[in-house]
């Protein structure tokens, strides 16, 4: 009977043993059953497919995928679980009847990676929807009626990756997206977009532009608007590649292919600039984080430091030239080497063999000439208008006899000459006269008149006829206004 009583004190010490081990792992760890509606294996909950109108509870804690897509969800509270769940890394909630999520509906999941709310119901994104989610990098929102995105509510999400909103009614282009700093695919296409911030665009990097997909928009039919599709077209960007039949836009309610419309051929620009500049040209790659090299007009690579050269390339592969010289003229090319591909740019440099800002004393020949036709103008003005007139003495023109006025110059008199220091009758010491000689042919009754106001002492000359004042009208009326003292 002994050994069967120690037999018996062995198996209830065991059993305390285990009684023990087990409330201590239950004390530290709850233990959740796996829900009567899911399928769980090991940290994947799939719950798709079972008509479910609210979220089951008591979820595993270290449940890593929640699959609740092809149920009857309807709202999405704050409150939709009760567990917080920090492994949750996926939630997939699509092809559901959401028309309602809170915006502390993430905060039991703060490390989600990649939530799915496709092919529901959704009509607005409100302000910092969002926000909560810091480690988001793919979210799925296509095929909802969202018609509004608020400016905040991806605020924060700065490691998103890929954004999904086509299928949907946005008519306003959201350019708070294309931002993000991460943000490598943006799908707006089969929206309402009429419009788009064209300059905006440009400038974005192609790695952000290799994504932005937006076909399927009624898009008003425009120069600019074929500009930017045929730059990407020239560097074979994904969106016109994979979907340039889809690239229509709206002209008189018709829709037409982009690529049809009238205008100018595209040509890729050179970089520009003035002797002395300072100037950084970019690898502008499709891919982020590859590696680039850079080779000269010469075939001469480009290295990251090189002494007594005003060219290097930076760290992030840009060109730089510290001071531009003539001689820097010329095609770059720009090698990059990624892990998916390899990539070749070349860039055209034209350098003016001038300074931007010149000397003020230095003038620009058409403003010179421009100067130069002013005063012109303005001599003449002052010539004729600022002069003082000796016209004044003119009458009342005559009619011209029908034999026509004498051409003839006006002729000095031969008045002897006069010695000033010579005494005379007169006190002024010597005889001034002036005189205007015409020949006055018959017919020529009034011509050999002087005019009134202008009576002068003038001496006859003997077989000379009559002295007078030159007409008017004469041609050397220009010399005859001034008098000549002899």
């Amino acid at each position: 009977m002994q050994p069967l009583c120690d037999l018996r004190g062995l198996w209830l010490l065991l059993l305390s043993w285990f009684l023990l081990l087990f409330e201590v792992a239950r004390a530290g760890r709850p233990v959740f059953s796996c829900p009567a509606a899911c399928l769980c294996a090991s940290n994947i909950l799939s719950c798709s497919k079972q008509q479910l109108p609210n979220v089951p509870h008591s979820l595993p804690r270290y449940t890593a995928l929640l699959d609740l897509s092809h149920n009857n969800l309807s709202r999405l509270r704050a409150e939709w679980t009760p567990t917080h769940l920090p492994y949750l890394h996926s939630l997939l909630l699509s092809h559901n009847h959401l028309n309602f999520i809170s915006s502390e509906a993430f905060s039991p999941v703060p490390k989600l990676r990649y939530l799915d709310l496709s092919s529901n119901q959704l009509r607005t994104l409100d302000e910092s929807l969002f926000s909560g989610l810091q480690s988001l990098e793919v979210l799925l929102l296509y095929n909802n009626h969202i018609m509004a995105v608020d400016r905040s509510a991806f605020e924060d999400v700065a490691q998103l990756q890929k954004l999904y909103l086509s299928q949907n009614q946005i008519s306003r282009f959201p350019l708070e997206l294309v931002r993000l700093p991460k943000l490598t695919l943006l799908d707006l296409s089969s929206n309402k977009l009429k419009s788009l911030p064209l300059s905006d665009l440009q400038k974005l990097p192609a790695w952000v532009k290799n994504g932005l997909y937006l076909h399927n928009n009624p898009l008003e039919c425009n120069c600019e608007l074929y500009q930017l599709f045929a730059h990407w077209q020239h560097r074979q960007l994904s969106p016109v590649v994979d979907f340039q039949e889809d690239l229509h836009c709206v002209r008189a309610k018709k829709l037409q292919s982009v690529f049809n419309l009238n205008c100018s051929e595209y040509k890729e620009r050179a970089w520009e600039a003035h002797l002395g500049d300072t100037l950084t040209i970019h690898c502008d790659t499709k891919q982020q984080e590859m590696t680039k090299v850079w080779v000269t007009p010469s075939n001469e690579r480009v290295l990251d430091v090189v002494a007594n050269s005003t060219v290097r390339v930076f760290e992030n592969g840009s060109l730089h030239f510290q001071r531009v010289q003539v001689e820097d003229e010329g095609v770059y090319t720009c090698y990059a080497m990624g892990e998916a591909f390899n990539e070749t740019l070349s860039v055209e440099l034209k350098v003016y063999n001038f300074t931007q800002h010149g000397h003020h004393d230095t003038l620009n020949t058409a403003y010179t000439t421009l100067v130069g036709c002013i005063l012109s103008v303005v001599l003449v003005l002052i010539y004729l208008y600022l002069t003082p007139c000796r016209c004044w003495c003119r009458g009342v023109e005559k009619p011209s006899s029908h034999q026509g006025d004498s051409l003839s110059s006006s002729m000095l008199s031969t008045t002897p000459n006069h010695d000033p220091m010579a005494g005379g009758d007169k006190d002024d010491g010597f005889d001034r006269r002036v005189a205007f000689l015409e020949p006055a042919g018959p017919g020529q009754d009034q011509n050999g008149k002087l005019k009134p106001g202008n009576t002068l002492p003038v001496p006859e000359a003997t077989g000379k006829g009559q002295r007078r004042m030159s007409d008017p009208e004469s041609v050397s009326s220009v010399f005859s206004d001034t008098p000549i003292v002899v």
